[in-house]
């Protein structure tokens, strides 16, 4: 069984490069694949290995400055997911293209999974998926508004354009994602829109599943990753999905692919 470990943290690299090298060779060394992204604004990516290899590269992100407090969902893999390492150097750790966005000043306010339920049921709040719209299509909260955006890129127009039809007649916001990022980063963005009372799932969906039994779970469906695995169900259990090799989209296994019909799957 291969560990599985996805994490990010928003902390200030004045010199984000120069913790590529150490950090690829730390991996290599301890057999770790998948994608660390650096950026000035900190770290994210997606980890796999034998768990003492994977508790070592973990060990040697939480000394770097700022990383103490690192945000990690494990969870497990029959085989390995990745084909390589790779260590990059970015512009954004994810990309919103924002440049006045400080996560790690301005987000909002963490919600742990055993409290999600209540906040997201309650009539007052508005209740945004952040992620891609294939992400959505094959899982999500119920009740969520899907903002149908191939690109997180796409988060911040889609937001102004529909800002007043959102909040009519409400009084906070909570948004979730994969693994935390892409939300927490959304919660920074409506803060610095003037949005007050805005709220994030803690560990994203991974956590959810992870820690919330499916029985009290307002989770419907699976939860996509950007691995081999495809999608996770409630217990970070393998899900149902396969990818398509031609736009990467997931789709049932077994069935064809929505957007480029009956082709070969991964």
């Amino acid at each position: 069984m291969i560990s599985v470990a996805a994490l990010y943290r928003f902390t200030p690299f004045p010199d984000p490069a120069a913790l590529q090298p150490p950090l690829l060779a730390a991996c290599e060394g301890a057999g770790v694949k998948g994608t660390l992204l650096l950026a000035r604004e900190g770290i994210n990516g997606t980890i796999a290995g034998p768990a003492e290899g994977l508790e070592a590269v973990l060990a040697q992100i939480r000394a770097l400055p700022g990383c103490a407090a690192l945000d990690v969902k494990f969870s497990d893999a029959p085989a390995m997911p990745f084909g390589r390492m790779k260590v990059r150097v970015k512009r954004e750790i994810v990309t919103m293209g924002e440049p006045d966005i400080d996560p790690a000043r301005g987000a909002g306010t963490h919600v742990d999974p055993a409290d999600w339920n209540a906040l997201i049921a309650d009539p007052e709040t508005v209740v945004i998926d952040t992620r891609n719209d294939y992400e959505v299509a094959i899982g999500s909260f119920a009740g969520a508004v899907d903002p149908a955006t191939p690109s997180f890129r796409d988060f911040p127009r889609w937001f102004r354009e529909n800002r007043e039809t959102l909040l009519a007649g409400k009084t906070r916001v909570a948004m979730f994602c994969t693994g935390g990022i892409r939300c927490e980063k959304s919660t920074a963005f409506l803060h610095a829109e003037g949005i007050e009372e805005v709220f994030h799932l803690r560990g994203g969906i991974l956590k959810y599943l992870e820690q919330v039994p499916e029985e009290q779970s307002l989770w419907q469906g699976e939860c996509f990753v950007f691995d081999e695995r495809v999608s996770l169900g409630h217990g970070l259990q393998q899900g149902t999905h396969t990818r398509c090799q031609a736009c990467g989209r997931p789709f049932p296994a077994g069935a064809a692919c929505p957007v480029c019909g009956p082709v070969a799957a991964r």
